[in-house]
């Protein structure tokens, strides 16, 4: 006890100027007090305070009356504060506030806090941004805390009410509760309201069910469910539906699109070093997806893949037992799909390794798969699983002289087929391929030369050419129109070419030395001595070899040819904070530029500006019988397929800009926005607002899809409290900032 005045009156100290008491575990300090030293009661006027060595609480009153020995008492008109739980969670908005409480009078039982008619908020006092209102508090410092007949204010407005509020301040918080409601428009869906579930299990597992209503489509179920069954194993599973009544249409009936999608990933480790991990989606069609994603790119997705392996690696070898499928929708047609499956494919595979005992440096190492594929689409398919064995042994040597590196390559290949295409159908007759590959890399030692550069890049300039040359000959493939095509082993063609590439680079010397490349432009071209690749390269069809598609996805064949398109990749950054690339083809066959890639981005202080354009042209490829009198604008006819094109033409703009930094206070805002040429539209648009503060922030979005059918404006919005979590249906995922 200590006080500038104190008096007895037998049991009773009476403390006036500077009271207090202290022990171990609190501290109380108060104008005057009151102590009785046989029943521990203690009665403070005047400018309490009252701190917890412990849990970290802190009060101010101007009354309290404690019992010490029994560690509880009240507080009258009281404010103070209380240690805040950081959480740790991905997205969840963070601040190292304590939270802050007043009410009419709080009360301490033993560990447990009450406060009655109060407000509790992280934001800083007297004028939150946001506040918690209700009428009974009930915390436990490090386990949880409960509000009853709560309501949500921000500012002076109350958003959202809540008979009881649940929140966990435990260091691991895995608590079963309730999920904060969401709450959105769209002019597809109508009015959008949602809630959910927390099932924490156990430890090791935990499942998450979400429901929306939308009033004008029906009811939408998200279940997400998490386990760790042992240390080193896990999975993820999550399932999405919509039970859809329909979008009603001008002539009163409903256009449906009801589905689910599902996704599973997961991973264990077996014995003697194994280890399985799997990856399954499953897409009950793509009307649905179309319809129901909230995100432009699945939208336009047309893929469905799984896989699903179990893998072992050692020094030298690796093994890999593969289950796999692929689909790839062409139309929304039922059934207008391309279906790869693989179940199952054993692989196995040694890395190089040194030949000893040899008058010459050389390196062996091999690659080989055997398993059953099978193929299904619209008038061709496998009728039933392929056999498929592949073996290719390679051997390899690198030879050097004064900064030049030679690297040849020599390997024999062998694949068997248990089916065969005959006349552009599937036969049962097997097939076996042969063939023998011969590949060597130069590499020549790279030009250099200094130069001073401008003061506002630095202090020097560095210029570096690095000249590359190869050869690759295969030989032995005279079956190539009766294999069946899987994947990239079975569109290995004759060839005979040599590719040539050159790229420049220029590195600045910063004034701090510090050295960082400021441009590069690197050129590719392939020389093709065998123009139609030993008979597999038809007339006026797509045809796909090898040979094209590794060096450009877009150098699809329509005819023999000597030359390759000219490829190339431009990148410049001459300063902090501004970026271009370029990538393009250009076809000399042509004499123009077949398909390019440009963007550039741009951040100066708090704006980012960034833009990009994807052009492909379009090459169309003659209809059955030849081009017809009056085929003028090929290559708008909307009644041709993909097919008809050697590459699907495309025009597309994206852009962002936006002004503002995500984790600093203030305002952030920002626009993307996707527009095609082609059909004059804008396909996805996006303009996000953001207000930020300490302790909270509020974002409004509005989003319009124009995709085929589906003609959407949403508008959807959070408030992210600090350390808490997010209300409303804008997930951290789909904002700007």
């Amino acid at each position: 006890m200590k006080a500038i005045v104190q008096e007895a009156d037998g049991p009773w100290r009476y403390l006036r100027g500077l009271a207090s008491i202290e022990t171990t575990e609190f501290l109380l300090e108060a104008e005057e007090m009151d102590y009785n030293t046989e029943t521990g009661y203690a009665e403070a006027r005047g400018n309490v305070r009252y701190k917890s060595y412990e849990s970290g609480v802190e009060m101010r009153a101007e009354r309290a009356e404690y019992y010490v020995n029994e560690t509880r008492g009240r507080f009258y008109e009281v404010s103070g504060s209380s240690p805040a739980k950081i959480d740790a969670r991905p997205g969840v908005m963070r601040t190292d506030a304590p939270f802050y409480f007043q009410g009419s009078w709080a009360e301490r039982v033993q560990e447990r806090y009450y406060l009655y008619d109060g407000i509790i908020t992280n934001c800083r006092l007297p004028k939150p941004w946001w506040v918690l209102k209700g009428s009974r508090f009930d915390i436990s410092p490090n386990q949880r805390a409960l509000a009853y007949n709560s309501r949500l204010v921000l500012r002076s407005l109350p958003i959202l009410y809540a008979p009881v509020f649940y929140k966990s301040l435990e260091r691991m918080p895995r608590k079963s509760g309730f999920l904060t409601p969401s709450i959105g428009t769209s002019s597809r869906r109508g009015f959008m309201i949602g809630t959910g579930y927390y099932w924490a299990i156990n430890r090791s597992y935990d499942l998450q069910y979400r429901n929306q209503y939308f009033t004008s489509r029906g009811f939408a179920h998200t279940v997400d469910f998490r386990g760790k069954p042992t240390a080193r194993s896990d999975f993820n599973a999550f399932v999405y539906g919509v039970n859809d009544k329909g979008l009603q249409q001008a002539d009163g009936t409903r256009r449906k699109a009801p589905g689910f999608l599902l996704s599973f990933n997961g991973r264990t480790e077996l014995p003697y070093g194994f280890e399985a991990r799997g990856v399954v989606n499953y897409l009950s069609s793509y009307s649905f997806r179309r319809e129901f994603t909230e995100s432009f790119n699945e939208a336009i997705f047309t893929e469905v893949n799984s896989i699903g392996f179990i893998t072992r690696q050692w020094s030298a070898y690796s093994f890999n037992l593969v289950f796999q499928r692929n689909e790839n929708i062409q139309t929304e047609a039922p059934g207008d799909t391309i279906v790869i499956r693989k179940l199952p494919q054993l692989e196995f595979a040694g890395r190089d390794r040194k030949i000893e005992k040899s008058p010459i440096p050389l390196w062996f190492s091999f690659g080989s798969a055997a398993g059953l594929v099978r193929r299904n689409q619209p008038l061709f398919q496998t009728r039933q699983f392929v056999e498929r064995l592949d073996v290719e042994p390679r051997v390899m040597t690198a030879l050097h002289w004064k900064g030049f590196h030679l690297i040849p390559a020599f390997s024999i290949r062998e694949t068997y087929y248990g089916s065969s295409v005959d006349k552009g159908a599937v036969s049962g007759e097997n097939v076996a391929r042969s063939s023998r590959e011969f590949t060597t890399e130069l590499i020549t030692p790279s030009l250099s030369r200094i130069f001073d550069a401008p003061r506002w890049m630095g202090t020097k300039l560095k210029h570096v050419i690095e000249p590359r040359a190869s050869f690759r000959y295969v030989n032995g493939i005279g079956n190539f129109e009766d294999i069946v095509r899987f994947d990239g082993m079975d569109i290995i063609s004759n060839t005979s070419e040599a590719q040539f590439s050159v790229t420049n680079r220029l590195y600045a010397k910063a004034n701090d030395g510090s050295v960082r490349e400021v441009l590069s432009l690197q050129l590719a071209q392939r020389r093709f001595f065998d123009p139609d690749f030993g008979g597999a390269v038809k007339m006026n069809q797509r045809n796909v070899v090898m040979s094209s598609i590794d060096l450009t996805g877009f150098a699809f064949l329509d005819r023999p040819r000597n030359y390759s398109p000219v490829v190339s990749t431009f990148r410049a950054n001459p300063i902090s904070g501004f970026g271009v690339e370029w990538q393009s083809d250009y076809d000399p066959l042509r004499g123009r530029i077949t398909n390019s890639s440009f963007t550039v981005d741009a951040r100066i202080s708090r704006y980012l500006i960034s833009a990009g354009h994807t052009q492909v042209h379009c090459v169309p490829l003659p209809p059955e019988g030849g081009w017809r009198p009056g085929d003028v604008d090929k290559c708008t006819d909307a009644a041709r397929g993909a097919g008809s094109f050697l590459s699907p033409p495309a025009n597309q703009l994206r852009w962002l800009a936006g002004i503002g930094e995500e984790n600093k206070p203030g305002w952030n805002g920002g626009f993307f926005g996707i527009y095609d040429y082609r059909t004059g539209r804008f396909l996805f648009g996006n303009t996000q607002v953001t207000y930020r503060t300490d302790c909270c922030s509020f974002s409004v979005q509005y989003r319009r899809f124009d995709l085929g059918p589906r003609h959407e404006n949403q508008f959807r919005f959070a408030l992210s409290i600090a350390n808490i979590g997010s209300f409303g249906t804008l997930r951290r995922q789909e904002r700007l900032f």
